[in-house]
């Protein structure tokens, strides 16, 4: 269940983490914030029953509590206190986000991965959700009209709408969904064309080639090592051989490499430039579409920057890939993700009383 992440997730932890020296100290911020996200989830806990290994226990008692749930023989409590943010990269180019017409070109999420803060142990879970995965997706058609649900790619659902706020509340609803409408709190979309201004911004990231990406760029030969900057960035970070079976595979260990140096490299511009936060997270702010605000992050601050993370700590859902024509179709493990929502957002209930 442990895997790999995907750079836009990595950067936008750390990028929240840097802006909270700025904005810890201002309590009536932090108050509107934390009211602000409990009330931007359309559900308050997981609905667990939807699961074929969820248990109905029998004899519940008069201590047992509605969001409960038994387990191979164990009594799990969801916790509330957690807060989850949707973290998409968006497989657009565009120098600056921009309002679509409806249909179909609101861009696909290529990158989903749901950050995880738990208060109760301090520490910050990753998501990984496969841009293949089969799941409902909700069909518009170009007035914006509610068509049908059919069963897709959860990278598709973004593409529906304006490819701006409401692209990104579809998706929301599509992972949640996903994860038996679990609670989602904010998000970011963040478009690709944002990577070359993120490792520029920390003066470029360096790396060992792992496997030969000439066909991209000719710097790119496997075992180089290379200071990455600009659009060289872009392709170690983003691109692969689409006909080569599971190539996704391949560019989950780059991206997991890149996030090791991108981390340290930005430590040290933080050392050295008190207001590198900021300007990190101005240049970016025409590339992404977020809902996440700054009393919000006022609010998350003390937290952000105390709560562990380790690089296991990045999950992802186990399951089989199958070839659909031209097109790969990832198929979830229910029993996995099952065990991911008791492990991640689960407490063991020790006593009933």
């Amino acid at each position: 269940m442990r895997g790999k992440g995907k750079i836009f997730l990595i950067i936008w932890a750390v990028l929240m983490t840097l802006i909270a020296g700025v904005l810890v100290g201002f309590e009536v911020m932090r108050i509107v914030g934390k009211s602000s996200l409990d009330s931007k989830s359309a559900t308050t806990a997981p609905v667990m029953s939807q699961s074929e290994y969820y248990t109905e226990t029998a004899n519940k008692g008069s201590a047992w509590q509605d969001d409960w749930v038994e387990y191979k023989g164990e009594v799990f409590d969801y916790n509330e206190d957690i807060i989850t943010f949707l973290i998409m990269g968006i497989d657009k180019n565009d120098e600056i986000v921009t309002k679509v017409n409806e249909g179909t070109d609101g861009g696909q999420a290529d990158a989903l991965f749901l950050l995880v803060l738990n208060p109760h142990d301090q520490t910050i879970n990753i998501i990984g959700i496969n841009r293949n995965t089969m799941t409902d997706v909700d069909v518009y058609d170009d007035y914006g009209r509610y068509q049908t649900t059919v069963e897709a790619q959860i990278s598709l659902q973004h593409g529906f709408g304006n490819g701006m706020e409401e692209s990104c509340e579809y998706q929301v609803k599509a992972v949640s969904n996903f994860l038996h409408q679990l609670p989602i709190h904010g998000y970011a979309a963040i478009n690709m064309s944002a990577i070359p201004t993120i490792n520029d911004q920390v003066g470029g990231v360096d790396v060992v080639v792992l496997e030969d990406l000439t066909k991209f760029d000719k710097s790119l030969v496997k075992g180089a090592r290379v200071h990455l900057e600009g659009k060289t960035a872009f392709h170690y970070v983003k691109s692969r051989d689409i006909y080569v079976p599971q190539s996704n595979n391949t560019r989950l260990e780059r991206q997991r490499q890149y996030i090791n140096s991108f981390i340290n490299a930005a430590r040290v511009m933080c050392r050295e430039n008190n207001n590198a936060a900021v300007e990190l997270f101005t240049s970016i702010s025409n590339k992404m579409v977020t809902n996440i605000s700054a009393d919000e992050i006022s609010y998350l601050a003390p937290y952000l920057t105390s709560y562990k993370f380790k690089m296991d700590d990045i999950i992802t859902i186990d399951g089989e890939t199958e070839k659909n024509g031209k097109y790969e179709e990832f198929y979830a493990d229910e029993e996995s993700l099952y065990e991911t929502l008791i492990d991640v957002f689960y407490e063991k209930v020790d006593n009933r009383g």
